[in-house]
This record gives C-alpha cells, structure tokens and sequence, in this order.
C-alpha cells in the first residue's frame, strides 16, 4: 500500500501479525459519530463502518457507561450459567418476531462470538434435525454463487469463492453451490437428501446481489416440500441496515434459521442464532457449546444496541436515508458522465463501473485514494464499491462522502 509522506507516521510498518496482513498498516485511535482518527490525529468520514459493525457510530457514551457498570459487576461466568443481560437480550429478540410477513416462529436463542460461529452452529442444528427427522444420508447443504458465510471450514465451504477456499481444501463434502436466482437449477437439485440451504438476502461480500421475488418464493416452497431448513445469513444485511430488522422481509425470505451478529452488540464480539421449536425441542445439553459467547458484558451492550437498532424511528430514517444516498449516487455517475449501476438496498449500496477497466485492480486503487482523501469506503466482489455508513449518519456526511468519492473516481478514469 502506498502511504503518503505526510500521513506515513500514522502507519505501522511490518506490524507483528500474520502474512495476510499488509506491510503497512494505519493505526487508528479514536472516533466520534461517523468519524474517526489515526494515531497522526487525521479523520476519516466511514462510511464502511467497521465493514457494517459500526451501525451507531463511534464514542458512544450511553454505551460505554454501561459497559463500565457491567464490568465492575461480572464480566464472565462460561456457560455453566447464565445471566440477567442474557436472558434479557434472547427475551428482545423472541419477542421482536420473525421476518415481517413469515408465519415462522422462533424459540430460543443461541449466543456466539462471531458470524462464522453463527453459521456454523445453524449448519449442525440443520444436519441434527435432518438426521433426526430422515436419518442418515439426508444431510447435502446447499448455498449461492456470490455467498461469503465465512472463512471457518463449515462456512468456507458454502464460500463460493475460489480465493477463499483454493488454499484449504479439501473442504467439508456434500455442499453443492447454485447460481443465484437460477430457479430451474434450484427446482432440479433440492430435494429431502438435503438438510438445509443457506441464503444472504443480500450478498454483502459478493457484489451486493439479491434473490428476486419470484426465486425467493420458489425458494421458500421448495424448502418447506422437503422439510429442508432455510438458513438467512442476516449477519450483514440484519438488524436495521436496509430499514427493516430483517432484509428478508424486503425480499419475501421466510427462514427457519436466521443468523446475526456484525452490529447485534456495537463493536464487541457477538452472534445470535434465531431457532425455531422443531430444532429447539431436539438439543441436549453438550450438543453445542461456546465459552466465550452470550457473556454478561457483550449481551448488555447488546441489549441497549437492540432498543437502539429496532427503534421504528431509526429504521424509517435509515429507508430515507438510503433513498437519499441513491440519489445521491445516481446524481454523480450522471455527472461522471460514464454508465454504472446501483446496487442494494437502504444503507448496505454498491457502486459499479459499466467497462473492462473498472475491475478489482481499479476498485483497490479507489480505495486508498479515498481513505487519502479522507473517506473510508469498501469493495464488494471484483468489481463493485461498498457504502455501508452508521446507521446515524447525517444527510450532510452522506452528501460529503458521496461528494468526496465522486471527485476521488474522477482522478481514476
């Protein structure tokens, strides 16, 4: 990465970390709202948000004072036991319902640290009721091309990818990857030997892709035939980001099993796996475990997180401010003068380049010239730039985002 000399003592050179990290690395020490610094006292507009973690900006103070109290009183029990803010949290999130317009019910709640945790444990809950439900050979998973789930070996194997998972095979068998929205392809290969089928509503790491409505319906009627579990991987579009609690409810999704974590706890490590009855009433204890997730300190930032991100205010904000970006995107490709498109909905967008030279190259290149400039921003796919800002970023910060990338892309073309 190329560092200018004026910003370079705000850069780590050779950082004592793994080889997939860069050489240099920007150090950052602070932020407040949608902003934050490096160590050189330079600020950035994110509009990545801690690639979607971020969702109420940074330097909460209702936030950290909870955390201090929570602290001072227990920071970990294991799962041997269980706390108030746990217990309080799952409550919030049974209650809030299923995707709006399913008739599907959720049960119970299991904690986790990341969303590659997450889905992992959706995997084993789906296999357990299959095998439970059919026995054994009925245990075939089933994902989308463009779906990112995960780099643990469960998840990367749904991770069509190839940069991804070429270095680790071979991966776990009788997983079989589709091509998005396919719907004759789909009605050719599910049937019950399989035990479940995993689905971004919006494909977040792969060029900000969707199901369409009539793939979506097929999708869910298909499952419900063979009983197999659908899986909504919610782990980047959930919680608010496209103006509704689930981006399945936009897109007609009915999951079994829906997956979150990103911002469920505003930047500490926490995921959530929604389970209906049917898997619920077959887990014992031991089936499935984790140490570290759904502690007391995590799940009580969660749970004032949670009041935040489903507050019926923010999300209509969030559904206009979404709008406004697009508008916003739409007025600078018109002014670029180049053909592009716009990918997403509400405040998870895509930007795309119509031409051969706009592709993964480009878009890196675009990267660091915006983060000189000032902008954090990041890329989708090969070939697609990625706007996920807080969720409590004002009209003024998303017109001077927009405003700074457009002129950074004017400097590439």
């Amino acid at each position: 990465m190329e560092v200018n000399e004026e910003v370079s003592d705000a850069y780590v050179n050779k950082p004592p970390l793994p080889r997939q990290y860069a050489e240099s690395l920007l150090v950052m020490e602070e932020g407040r709202g949608c902003r934050i610094s490096d160590r050189a006292g330079r600020e950035y507009l994110d509009m990545g948000a801690g690639i979607a973690v971020n969702s109420l900006g940074y330097g909460r103070s209702d936030l950290a004072e909870i955390a201090a109290e929570q602290m001072r009183k227990l920071i970990h029990v294991s799962n041997l036991f269980t706390t108030g803010p746990a217990v309080e949290l799952a409550e919030k999130i049974i209650s809030a319902g299923p995707p709006r317009g399913s008739k599907l019910e959720f049960e119970a709640v299991h904690f986790g640290n990341s969303g590659a945790e997450a889905n992992e444990t959706a995997l084993k809950y789906a296999r357990l009721y299959s095998n439970c439900k059919r026995g054994d050979g009925h245990h075939r998973l089933l994902a989308f091309s463009g779906g990112f789930h995960g780099r643990t070996m469960g998840a990367l194997s749904l991770t069509e990818n190839p940069q991804y998972r070429l270095p680790f095979g071979p991966l776990i068998p009788g997983v079989t990857i589709l091509p998005l929205n396919d719907e004759q392809a789909l009605r050719d290969t599910l049937d019950e030997s399989f035990a479940a089928v995993i689905i971004e509503p919006i494909q977040g790491e792969g060029g900000l892709h969707k199901p369409d409505k009539n793939f979506a319906r097929a999708l869910n009627s298909l499952c419900r035939q063979y009983d197999v579990l659908l899986i909504a991987d919610e782990i980047q579009s959930g919680l608010g980001r496209c103006g509704e609690l689930y981006a399945s409810s936009l897109l007609g999704l009915e999951p079994d099993i829906i997956t979150l974590a990103k911002p469920l706890a505003a930047g500490l490590p926490l995921s959530a796996v929604l389970i209906p009855s049917r898997v619920n009433r077959l887990l014992k204890p031991g089936f499935h475990a984790t140490t570290f997730g759904g502690g007391p300190l995590t799940t009580a930032i969660a749970s004032a997180a949670w009041d935040l991100l489903t507050d019926p205010i923010l999300m209509k904000e969030v559904s206009r401010k979404g709008l406004f970006l697009e508008s916003l995107l739409k007025e600078g490709l018109w002014k670029l003068g180049i053909p592009g498109e716009i990918r997403g909905i509400g405040m998870l967008r895509g930007l795309r380049l119509r031409g051969g030279k706009y592709d993964s190259s480009w878009c890196s290149k675009v990267l660091r010239k915006a983060l000189d400039a000032g902008l954090i921003i990041l890329k989708s796919g090969s070939n697609v730039l990625r706007l996920a800002p807080p969720l409590v970023i004002s009209d003024d910060e998303l017109a001077e985002g927009t405003r700074i990338l457009f002129n950074t892309l004017k400097g590439t073309i």
